[in-house]
């Protein structure tokens, strides 16, 4: 697939297909499509399809369509579709002409199954779902035949289309494919395709009081489109006959060719929409794009790039395999983009004050730093100096541990981009907390060494006079457990994944920030010497204002 790093196309058994198909002639083109059903925000999961799907596309002077599966109205919404829409248009992608929904397809839908009642093909059942089950059978049994599958195409006609006409009640009456009850594979034993249900439909409106079922909307769906290769994931792969059946069967000129590749299961987090829906519904976090979710929301609100999410994408690789995925994984694509693209300043968040006994304004300098070390163009930002300075507590040590090279009682180290400061005292309250350290600067020590003595340690910090304050969202991991929903509890059965909900997964820190990154605007990524990488948020981060960070990523992976 595409990336923005000019990295090799890693091929795989997809490509390998595609350029036998366009080798031999089979097809003479590529065109693919994003399916998703609006009842939720994209997750990782789904932009991994989408990499695969717009990345090929893309790759072979292809097209790509985005189409809603619109097929289910109670749980679907105008607002999952604008943030599918926005979440893919943030990546990168763009699709082929306008946004396409399987409700645009629903009157031929129902005149293919019109056509398939005719044919003898199709028939209209009085079992209820319980029913349905029963006949169904299992993986060791073959199921039964319905009483009502022998009813004639005339017969079937006549009730399907009162179906339409809203004259039964909902789940009365259901539209069944009429293939095998025997077959060895469950989705053929006359799967249904229709069934009714009074629901209002986002775009539809009351039109209809009958919808039809994924699978047959689905291939009919990619039929229309002129999909060549209809690219899904692998828990569809005991589908594909049926998929194959229907367009075998209707008198559709195009016939795609379905291939399934493995889903992506994260660790530490969640790939079911259902389970997230929960997440927001209970109120464990704050929405979808809340910067712990695992939603292409959530993660562009936390500051990942889309060239991260890409290079993600491009290292599990497409295959039939299991694709079971580190965190750590992600969080290295990421890092590895941001490495490279965000500008460097310093902020301190657990705040220690140090008074600089000897500061002189006339004579202490301050000095001008870059905001990255490899790209120039980016620039340069002042870095003043004041008497008093805000250092990391955690770089201070009344008890230095073995190879401690930061600031001690009595100890020296330099200041980023500035002087070498010794720390000549250290001021306790009433509890014996450390509230204050008073140090002497060395006035010779600007952009150089210090004569006669080495001073290895080197800390950040910021001036209490020119700093501004800023609220720190520390995010870690939203869950403790690997695999939250698949713990069994003592009895076996599953153990609720909201159990194992982190207590630590966000800290809200005041901090002490250079004042160049007030000016920045929203969702503008930076790296916290030192600390790790940041962005100002999407939403409440305000421009010259209020500065609002959400914290990305560590600068090295250390989770544990």
């Amino acid at each position: 697939m595409s990336t923005e790093n000019n990295a090799p196309v890693v091929n795989n058994f997809i490509r390998s297909i595609i350029d036998e198909d366009l080798a031999t002639g089979r097809r003479s083109s590529v065109v693919t499509r994003f399916p998703p059903e609006p009842n939720g925000f994209a997750h990782i999961g789904h932009a991994k399809a989408i990499c695969i799907n717009f990345g090929l596309a893309e790759d072979y002077n292809g097209q790509c369509n985005l189409r809603m599966d619109d097929t289910n109205p109670e749980k679907e919404s105008d607002e999952f579709v604008e943030a599918f829409k926005q979440d893919i248009s943030w990546l990168g992608f763009k699709w082929n002409g306008e946004v396409r929904y399987a409700s645009d397809y629903f009157d031929r839908l129902y005149g293919y199954a019109v056509e398939l009642i005719q044919a003898g093909k199709a028939y209209v059942d009085d079992l209820s779902a319980e029913e349905m089950r029963q006949y169904r059978g299992n993986l060791t049994e073959p199921g039964k035949n319905s009483p009502y599958r022998d009813r004639t195409p005339e017969e079937n006609l006549d009730l399907f289309t009162r179906m339409r006409a809203g004259e039964f009640a909902d789940g009365s009456k259901t539209l069944r494919l009429k293939i095998d009850m025997a077959s060895g594979n469950i989705n053929l034993r006359d799967p249904a395709i229709y069934r009714i249900r009074r629901v209002h439909h986002h775009r539809t409106g009351d039109k209809w009081c009958i919808y039809p079922m994924y699978d047959y909307t689905h291939c009919i769906s990619d039929a229309i489109e002129g999909i060549t290769h209809s690219l899904c994931s692998l828990e569809f792969e005991d589908h594909r006959p049926l998929y194959d059946w229907v367009l075998d069967n209707i008198s559709i000129g195009h016939h795609p060719q379905q291939i399934e590749f493995s889903r992506l299961e994260l660790l530490y987090a969640l790939t079911s929409k259902r389970k997230l829906q929960a997440l927001v519904n209970d109120g464990a976090v704050t929405g979808w794009d809340d910067p712990r979710m695992p939603t292409i929301a959530g993660m562009r609100r936390r500051g990942y790039s889309p060239a991260g999410i890409k290079l993600f994408a491009q290292r599990i690789g497409v295959s039939k395999s299991e694709n079971i995925i580190d965190m750590a994984i992600l969080e290295g694509a990421v890092r590895e983009t941001l490495e490279n693209d965000s500008p460097r300043v310093m902020a301190v968040v657990n705040p220690l004050k140090v008074t600089l006994s000897n500061y002189d304004a006339a004579v202490t300098a301050s000095r001008s730093a870059p905001f990255h070390p490899h790209h120039p163009e980016f620039g340069e930002r002042d870095v003043p100096i004041a008497r008093e300075i805000w250092i990391e507590r955690d770089d201070f040590a009344e008890v230095p541990p073995p190879k401690w090279q930061r600031l001690t009682a009595g100890g020296e180290v330099r200041l980023r981009y500035s002087y070498v400061i010794k720390c000549d005292e250290v001021v306790k309250d009433a509890n014996g907390e450390i509230v204050e350290l008073k140090c002497s600067i060395d006035h010779d020590t600007l952009g150089k060494n210090p004569e006669g003595r080495k001073v290895k340690g080197v800390i950040h910090w910021v001036s209490a006079e020119h700093a501004i304050q800023a609220d720190v969202r520390w995010y870690e991991r939203l869950f403790t457990e690997q695999r939250p929903d698949a713990v069994r509890g003592e009895d076996g059965e599953y153990v609720d994944f909201r159990q194992f909900l982190s207590q630590e997964s966000l800290k809200l820190v005041p901090a002490f920030v250079e004042a160049s990154v007030l000016q920045a605007a929203p969702e503008s990524r930076f790296q916290f010497e030192r600390l790790g990488y940041f962005v100002t948020d999407r939403y409440e981060h305000r421009k010259g204002d209020k500065a609002v960070f959400n914290r990305t990523v560590g600068l090295k992976d250390s989770w544990k």
